[in-house]
């Protein structure tokens, strides 16, 4: 692989999205388990929910920092980067952008009111209103954001004159068919992702020893949450699969290395390729999935690779990155049904393995995202705008890109470290049992 400007940009680009792409899932995410916390709180009168909370509006805070940082070096890195591609198709994009800006600073506006406002209102409910805004600016931010990838996908909205785009039409452009399924999609896999994560954290807890009610509600809330958000994620990818199966067939043809196009094709799970056969050695075969997932029905037609030039199919390891998405996918959805087995069967007392593997779901989920992303970027090679400007032609000509992929790892990496440690310093020396028993809650 030679480490052209090209490639050095994407390296650099796929850095920056990775990083930054944990703390905006967690940024859409958190507000909602926030809100569902103070709500039961206020609704039960229940002070061990409000603590949730407010513990978890306090970590909050510090990934909107840091997905702020991350986000204004992607805005600066698709100037700087792909200067060619922000020349062409920059006027198609500028509203979701701008959208995106408006609704960051909508939810910050309110998240400032909502920190500042805590116990202010005789009614408690009016504070509750104020979290609604920070879920509505935090999920508009990943909607409009999500519509600049789908145009990526599915470029509309405008008409190439001479290698000029005329007639632009911004809100045809942002409603693309892929608009629908890829903001969806990752919406609710980033609600599901957040929810484990604050899962993990009380599971730890759980595992530690510690059985104060407070671990066990916040276990029971957010294994709701990440079952609920889970399910959607699954019936959303399903979507998505039937979106590529229109319109990106080749993408779908490489993940599932199904080269003959013919009905009735089955879904293959892991496995070797041999590219110069096409054959499958060592893989699971699902019959009629494939099928199933591209049409609905099980005699669907489904479009093979060989109907596609080799110069435009993506690389073919795709194929283990969206395996290892679904697998995590399912994995998502089956610890909260045992979590919840055990508690109706058992007692709220559940296994140290469950623990564990509530713990395990946590870094798993943002994986899943991880995975999720690389599959769409990588798979929709070699195009940055499908069908119009391959990735190759899009790229800076400057020397320096290599220098820059060295000063942005080394950022990411001071942003890893220091805003782990706020967040353990935030909390190490206030167990929540501590705060309750002290009596500063009032409902």
């Amino acid at each position: 692989m030679e480490l052209d400007n090209t490639m050095l940009a994407r390296i650099l680009t796929s850095l920056t999205l990775g990083f930054h792409i944990i703390f905006a899932a967690l940024g859409v995410g958190i507000p909602v388990l926030i809100s569902a916390a103070e709500w039961l709180g206020i609704r039960r009168k229940d002070p061990a929910y409000i603590l949730l909370a407010k513990r978890w509006v306090k970590g909050f805070t510090v990934t909107v920092a840091v997905g702020v940082v991350t986000g204004t070096c992607i805005g600066l890195q698709l100037s700087l980067l792909w200067p060619s591609f922000m020349k062409v198709a920059g006027e198609v994009i500028a509203l979701p952008l701008f959208l995106e800006t408006f609704a960051f600073f909508f939810e910050a506006i309110f998240l400032g009111i909502y920190l500042y406002t805590w116990d202010r209102f005789r009614n408690p409910y009016i504070h509750w209103i104020f979290s609604i805004p920070v879920i509505l600016g935090s999920t508009a931010s990943a909607f409009f954001i999500m519509t600049v990838n789908a145009f990526m996908n599915a470029p509309q909205g405008f008409t190439l004159d001479g290698g000029a785009i005329v007639d632009i039409q911004p809100l045809a452009a942002m409603f693309n068919p892929a608009t629908p399924s890829k903001a969806g999609h990752m919406i609710f896999s980033a609600y599901a992702a957040s929810a484990y994560v604050l899962a993990a954290l009380a599971a730890w807890q759980l595992l530690k020893g510690k059985r104060h009610e407070y671990y066990r509600k916040a276990l029971k809330l957010t294994m709701t949450m990440a079952l609920l958000f889970s399910f959607g994620t699954a019936v959303w990818g399903d979507l998505a699969g039937k979106y590529l199966a229109e319109y990106q067939p080749v993408k779908l043809a490489a993940a599932e290395w199904h080269f003959e196009t013919k009905p009735q094709a089955e879904l293959i799970f892991g496995g070797v390729l041999d590219e110069e056969t096409g054959e499958v050695k060592y893989g699971l075969k699902l019959p009629y999935a494939l099928s199933i997932l591209a049409t609905g029905l099980p005699d669907g037609e489904v479009k093979g690779l060989n109907e596609f030039p080799e110069e435009e199919r993506p690389p073919l390891f795709v194929h283990y990155l969206f395996d290892g998405m679904v697998t995590i996918g399912l994995y998502m959805l089956v610890v909260p049904l045992v979590y919840f087995y055990y508690r109706r069967k058992h007692s709220e007392q559940g296994p140290r393995l469950l623990y564990r593997a509530i713990i395990w779901g946590a870094p798993l989920s943002l994986l899943a995202i991880e995975l999720g992303w690389m599959f769409t970027e990588i798979g929709r090679q070699p195009w940055i705008l499908v069908g119009y400007m391959k990735t190759a032609h899009a790229a800076t000509t400057a020397d320096n890109v290599g220098e820059m992929l060295i000063l942005f790892s080394l950022l990411y990496i001071f942003l890893a470290v220091t805003s782990s440690l706020v967040l353990a310093r935030m909390f190490r020396n206030k167990p929540a049992e501590a705060e309750l028993s002290g009596g500063q809650l009032d409902v």
